[in-house]
Parts: C-alpha cells; sequence; structure tokens
C-alpha cells in the first residue's frame, strides 16, 4: 500500500500527519509526504521584475523550510514502521496532490480539513474538496478539532 500524505504548515496538517502515523497499516506500507510551494504572481509586471532578486530568495529559503518540515514528518512515519519520503512540489496544492497520487499510483490520499464552511471556504478553496473529486485513488480527510476538543 502507498498513501499520498499532504501537508502545509498547519494544524490541520500536523492532525492528517499524526492520525497516519498512529494507524496500523498493511506491512510494507509506504508513504510519500508531499508539500506544496504554490508560484508566486504579483498583478504588476514592473513590481515583480523590480523584486524578483528577493522573491526568488524567499521562495529558496521557504523550499528549504518545507523540504526539512516534510524531512521531519518523514522520519515520524518511519519511526512509526511506514517507510517514507519527503517531496516539495511546485504548484497548486490541489494540482501538485492529485499529480502526486498519479504519479505514485497511490491507494490512499490524505489531506487535513479546516472544516471552513460557507464564504470563508468559497474564498480560500479547498484542497480537501478538490482531491476528493480528482484524485485517481481514495482519500482520506482527517478533521482537525474544532476549539472545545470536537471535531
Amino acid at each position: 500500500m502507498h498513501i499520498i500524505l499532504g501537508v502545509d504548515d498547519s494544524a490541520c496538517s500536523r492532525t492528517a500527519a499524526e492520525f497516519v502515523r498512529g494507524m496500523r497499516w498493511p506491512d510494507g506500507c509506504t508513504a510519500t509526504v508531499v508539500n506544496a510551494l504554490p508560484q508566486v504572481s504579483t498583478a504588476n509586471p514592473e513590481a515583480y521584475l523590480v523584486m524578483a532578486a528577493q522573491m526568488e530568495e524567499l521562495r529558496r529559503e521557504q523550499r528549504e523550510a518545507n523540504g526539512r518540515s516534510v524531512a521531519r514528518i518523514a522520519a515520524d512515519l518511519g519511526a512509526a514502521g511506514i517507510a517514507a519520503k519527503g517531496v516539495v512540489a511546485d504548484g497548486d496544492p490541489r494540482i501538485a496532490l492529485v499529480d502526486a497520487a498519479r504519479r505514485e499510483k497511490a491507494d490512499l490520499l490524505v489531506v487535513g480539513s479546516h472544516g471552513r464552511t460557507g464564504l470563508t471556504k468559497l474564498v480560500l478553496g479547498s484542497v480537501a474538496s478538490h482531491v476528493t473529486t480528482h484524485a485517481p485513488c481514495s482519500v482520506l480527510v482527517v478533521r482537525a478539532p474544532l476549539a472545545g476538543g470536537t471535531p
């Protein structure tokens, strides 16, 4: 069995990672921990040209930080008996996760959910919503506990 675990720097991702780590999986189960680094864009091309070097430096630093994060999560999964590797992908997280599931021939894609509804969900979009309808495999959405401790 191969699992794709989509992560970012949120409590929801930590909850999903803890869920995967705590589950009993079949022997030989493997995982790929995927973090997506969205492309930075600006509506003003002149501003981009002026700030290009600074933006590239920030992107490099973010990629390194995200790489350390996925490596740490992969190591935690390894300690739980799941052979895991970490990947920092470029682009929209929704697309990157679906692409990773296809490329890795995943059996399961796991993501956390903020549990947003209404206008907040519409404005911010939903990675969980997208992957459940586009992934080539089963998807498990792990909800983070709400304030007060209930899911």
